[in-house]
């Protein structure tokens, strides 16, 4: 019996676990993406690639799952690049398909002939062309694994039209086999030195990143913090590991503890700009470092590394949890908990929290939003200054729960990461809170949410540009007032604009009524342009 190799691609994804595809339409995937449906795959077309790659790494964000993002030949496929380079740095496994254009006429200037291939290995662990229709499922089980395994992130299989629609003898066709795979320990031995370290520091911290989510470690970290009473910090992708409302979570004193730590413990991140890559000042001198990584070649690259543990996250915490046990309690930590404490009662304050005025100020709006949100919300943020306010105004207390762009800093992900959450946990309230110059972007798909049923609560900082510019001299950094809420109303969704202060509250509470009601929702509230994150005093989440 023949099938074709759309079918085979429809019936490998499905075998593969995968349930969701963001894409647009076009040739020659039209097919494939129609066997897919017929296969029970959910299919969202999205209004840019871009977005659809976006969705894809929100997806796995929020379920922990392989995603994937499709696109027609040449531009389609091209399209998806920024969202699959924002997930690479992200290390979020994505599938993304590209058609392309038949191998039978290669190098002879047909319709939409590029390499794509090559554009896609800078921005994917792995990229690779299907040659023969029968080595479809291989590929895919390949791509699959790739993603998953290791250090996650975004692959990319090219699918040439003649490949896709040709059809095979399905006796043929060799299917790889399911496979379990168990999660990497780290060495005993050095299990043992790690302890010795621990028993001698006076001083420790724990730093996390998002290896503990890939890993299902938000269980073990806690664990972890509870039985040695180490003091822990994330990284922006890694929050909510533990809750920020934890007994052991100091974020006012976040620059103090890194500063005098005598031992940093890393686990499931790298070392990179954002923490000076492990040096002074941010860091003292004498500070030991070990590090947790599913990689070795990120232990490699950090110089200050002083024991490297090769593992997952969630396995090495265990390991050494259960190996302190008896030799390390809380109570060797008690003295340097108790003085990052009285640091964070001290330094615990806002810079606009309270505001009255008019224009916004965007932290008033950060406080607004803070005590509205349930504890589980999902809570996606993008923009420039809205992003750091936020970051340190709203805490996060559960590990998955906060989406933003990452260290590769893309705008405009806001909504399609919003999206992408909510077609992930369709049970859960998703919160996007958007600059008004990163919304811009990605505007149109409040129309992907609206057609697919994916309400979510947008609430745009309108300051009327790209940034703060209190002296006016930031080029093409203003943008208008735009009525988001009207365009939001043309699309299908409720939407409101506030000007006062005293207004959010209730916005807020009409826009989750229409969420609840199940209509997307967008709160466009106007923000003073004045206000520049950097010259806040302290902000007490910061992480």
């Amino acid at each position: 019996m023949k099938i074709s190799g759309n079918a085979l691609l429809a019936k490998a994804l499905a075998r593969g676990g995968i349930d969701t595809i963001f894409f647009i339409m076009g040739g020659p995937m039209n097919d494939a993406l129609l066997a897919a449906s017929d296969a029970g795959i959910r299919l969202i077309d999205v209004r840019h690639e871009q977005a659809a790659a976006m969705m894809a790494q929100a997806y796995a964000r929020a379920s922990g799952k392989l995603a994937v993002c499709a696109g027609a030949s040449g531009p389609g496929t091209i399209n998806l690049t920024t969202g699959l380079a924002n997930a690479l740095v992200d290390c979020a496994p994505v599938l993304a398909l590209g058609g392309s254009s038949p191998l039978s006429a290669a190098n002879t200037e047909a319709f939409q002939e590029i390499d794509q291939v090559a554009i896609m290995k800078p921005v994917t662990k792995w990229a690779d062309r299907v040659l023969h229709t029968r080595r479809i499922p291989e590929y895919v089980d390949v791509a699959i694994a790739r993603a998953k395994t290791g250090k996650g992130g975004p692959v990319y299989l090219d699918l040439p039209g003649d490949i896709l629609y040709a059809e095979v003898e399905e006796e043929e066709v060799l299917w790889p086999r399911e496979r379990r795979m168990g999660r990497t320990n780290a060495d005993p031995e050095l299990i043992v030195e790690c302890v010795e370290l621990l028993k001698k520091a006076e001083r420790p911290l724990l730093l996390s990143g998002s290896g503990v989510l890939w890993s299902g470690g938000a269980e073990e970290m806690q664990s972890f913090v509870d039985a040695l009473g180490i003091p822990f910090y994330t990284t922006p992708q890694g929050r909510g590991a533990a809750p920020e409302d934890h007994p052991f979570f100091y974020g006012a004193a976040r620059s103090t503890a890194f500063r005098e730590a005598d031992l940093v413990f890393v686990v499931g991140t790298r070392l990179s700009y954002v923490f000076a890559h492990g040096r002074a000042p941010r860091f003292a001198d004498s500070a030991k470092f070990i590090m947790v990584n599913i990689e070795a070649d990120e232990i490699v690259r950090t110089p200050r590394t002083d024991v490297g543990l090769v593992g997952d996250a969630s396995a090495v915490l265990r390991q050494l949890r259960d190996a302190a046990k008896g030799k390390v309690t809380p109570e060797q930590y008690r003295g340097w908990r108790e003085k990052l404490e009285g640091l964070e009662k001290k330094k615990r304050t806002e810079d606009g929290e309270d505001s009255a005025e008019t224009p916004i100020h965007p932290l008033r709006l950060c406080r607004e939003l803070r005590e509205f949100l349930d504890r589980d919300t999902i809570l996606v943020v993008d923009g420039q200054e809205i992003l750091n306010y936020a970051r340190r105004a709203i805490p996060t207390h559960i590990l998955g729960n906060r989406l933003n762009s990452g260290p590769f800093g893309t705008m405009g992900v806001g909504l399609p990461f919003g999206v992408g959450a909510k077609a992930a946990r369709p049970e859960k309230k998703v919160v996007v809170l958007h600059g008004d110059g990163s919304l811009g972007l990605n505007a149109m798909e409040l129309d992907t949410a609206v057609r697919h049923k994916l309400p979510i609560l947008v609430v745009v900082s309108l300051n009327g540009g790209w940034t703060a510019d209190p002296d006016k001299k930031k080029p093409g950094r203003d943008l208008g007032y735009t009525r988001f809420d009207k365009m939001a109303e043309a699309l299908g969704c409720y939407g409101e604009h506030v000007e006062k202060p005293e207004e959010i509250r209730a916005a807020l509470e009409r826009g989750a009524a229409a969420v609840a009601a199940g209509k997307t929702a967008l709160i466009n509230v106007v923000t003073d342009w004045r206000a520049r994150a950097d010259t806040v005093k302290f902000t007490a989440y910061s992480t």
